[in-house]
């Protein structure tokens, strides 16, 4: 995982804090935030990493191959079934489940699944015996499941099982200082990619339009922005027109509008605190000194003129 800003260091926290227990773990944030590398990081630094990690796209999984696919069979259990099959929760026996987009799952998902986590086991299909499995549960969601549960859409027994620890992972637009690492990153990542030429960075007009665009696609997006213009520049650097069109559109500079005084002044205000932001890469603190400013008033304005950092 990439990121220096202090948001992100509290997500490192709360990593490391979770693969210390053997407690659920729910993830939740924006799609594209990076919910399934959390859910490693926590079992590659727990006791378990020895053992499994099996993932399970719960919205993948239609309700007739639930039980299967979860719980496996036996030879016999049903026309076709010729062999014994071993479940995903099986598989997972001393490792750990992550449950992916947990929010999508159906009512009958829900219903075989809090069984397993209540009781610690499970029948297969065809079976006579209940199987004991040992498994650390994470599930992710970009949903809001306290909602969900209010409308009935989902179980709230089984979000009180899974959330037991919850870690929010912040979306791009909040953490722009780690905007430049990630570019560095993904430009060593897929700049083997191309043959023809060595790509060994990006320009600092690109950078500033990067850090301009508010990516609704958070960290898979800016990946896919930087792939692409990896696979379209001609030159060594990544420039501007490398970019898809929309974000040099986003990174115009906004012009001030024709209204009373005020207006204009707040206006100037805002494309003032904005410019500095970028220059400081959304370091709050560096930002109020190029403003002259204390740092709670910069975040008192921030708050005012309601501006992401």
């Amino acid at each position: 995982m990439i990121g220096i800003s202090k948001i992100m260091e509290d997500v490192y926290c709360g990593i490391r804090k979770a693969a210390l227990t053997d407690s659920n773990v729910l993830i939740t944030g924006e799609s594209g935030t990076g919910t399934e590398l959390v859910a490693r990081a926590i079992h590659n630094l727990s006791d378990r990493k020895d053992n499994s990690f099996i993932v399970i796209n719960c919205s993948a999984i239609p309700d007739t191959l639930l039980e299967s696919e979860l719980f496996g069979f036996e030879k016999g259990a049903f026309t076709g079934a010729t062999y014994t099959k071993k479940g995903l929760i099986e598989w997972a026996h001393k490792g750990t489940l992550f449950f992916n987009e947990i929010g999508d799952v159906s009512p009958l998902f829900q219903t075989k699944i809090l069984r397993v986590i209540q009781e610690g086991e499970f029948i297969k299909i065809g079976g006579a015996q209940p199987i004991k499995v040992n498994v650390r549960f994470i599930a992710a969601t970009n949903k809001d499941l306290i909602k969900a549960c209010k409308e009935g859409s989902f179980r709230e027994d089984l979000f009180y099982r899974l959330n037991v620890i919850q870690i929010e992972l912040p979306p791009l637009r909040n953490r722009k200082e780690d905007i430049p690492s990630l570019v560095k990153f993904f430009i060593n990542k897929h700049s083997s990619k191309r043959k023809d030429i060595h790509i060994r960075g990006i320009t600092e007009e690109t950078l500033d339009a990067l850090m301009n665009y508010s990516f609704p696609g958070n960290v898979r997006e800016l990946e896919n922005i930087i792939e692409r213009a990896i696979a379209f520049t001609n030159s060594s650097e990544i420039t501007v027109k490398d970019l898809p069109s929309y974000i040099i559109k986003s990174s115009h500079s906004k012009k001030i509008s024709h209204g009373n005084l005020k207006e204009a002044i707040n206006n100037f205000e805002k494309e003032l605190i904005w410019s500095a932001l970028q220059k400081t890469r959304g370091n709050i603190s560096k930002a109020a000194e190029l403003l002259g400013i204390h740092r709670q008033q910069l975040q008192r304005k921030l708050k005012q003129y309601k501006i992401a950092t």
